[in-house]
């Protein structure tokens, strides 16, 4: 017996669902190559936005090895429509729509044992992930690696296996930065002081209007 195909999760639809050569005999005399929603998704994940693998996976709800797939699925149909001038059309898949405003959202701050920002990322050891919605504080727990100055892709690939969608940060280098982006992790440095009250007078600020680093507009970096 098959096994059943999981749906996967997609927080866009394309604004276009057709896409044909321009000046090209009637779109009805053309081949057709037909995109699913879901490969749709994994080439705005991994193409567009740029994610690594299991990041995306993780943001689809799906293995590594199914996400591989479908991608390559995906890029031989897009080049196949322009090699061979055929008309693009995006439609179907085992797919379910998410809601793109997170109710809730982790927040991870690599921490010394007095529970302050370590002041350089490359030592971090320990970090609090805070769990916010709607400006409070709902919950944190630790997180703890067995050794400092890691791999930092694996550090950011636990990171998103917690669903953390934003690190707070006081030195952290642009590589650093890059690896937690290809995780779709934002991040927000040059922040100094015990991490809850780091945090909780972000959020303060944020209700105020004067910075929104939770969606990720109006982010203060330094």
């Amino acid at each position: 017996m098959p096994r059943p195909t999981i749906d996967r999760r997609i927080r866009t639809v394309p604004a276009f669902d057709v896409f044909r050569p321009a000046g090209s005999c009637p779109m009805q005399d053309l081949d057709d190559v037909v995109l699913s929603l879901d490969e749709f998704e994994a080439l705005r994940l991994a193409d567009y936005e740029g994610l690594y693998q299991e990041a995306a996976a993780l943001r689809m709800g799906i293995s590594r090895q199914t996400f591989g797939r479908i991608v390559e699925s995906a890029r031989k149909k897009v080049a196949d429509a322009l090699v061979n001038g055929k008309v693009l059309r995006v439609e179907g898949g085992n797919t379910v729509l998410q809601n793109t405003e997170e109710p809730t959202m982790n927040i991870a701050v690599p921490i010394d044992s007095g529970g302050f920002l370590l002041p350089h990322f490359g030592h971090a050891q320990i970090f609090i992930i805070f769990t916010v919605e709607q400006g409070r504080v709902l919950a944190e727990k630790q997180l703890i690696f067995s050794s400092p100055g890691g791999c930092k892709s694996a550090v950011a690939s636990e990171l998103a296996k917690r669903q953390v969608g934003l690190l707070l940060a006081q030195n952290i280098g642009e590589g650093a930065v890059r690896q937690m982006a290809s995780f779709g992790i934002r991040v927000v440095r040059g922040l100094s002081g015990r991490a809850r009250d780091v945090l909780e007078q972000l959020l303060k600020e944020e209700a105020a209007n004067s910075t929104t680093f939770i969606n990720g507009t109006n982010v203060p970096q330094q």
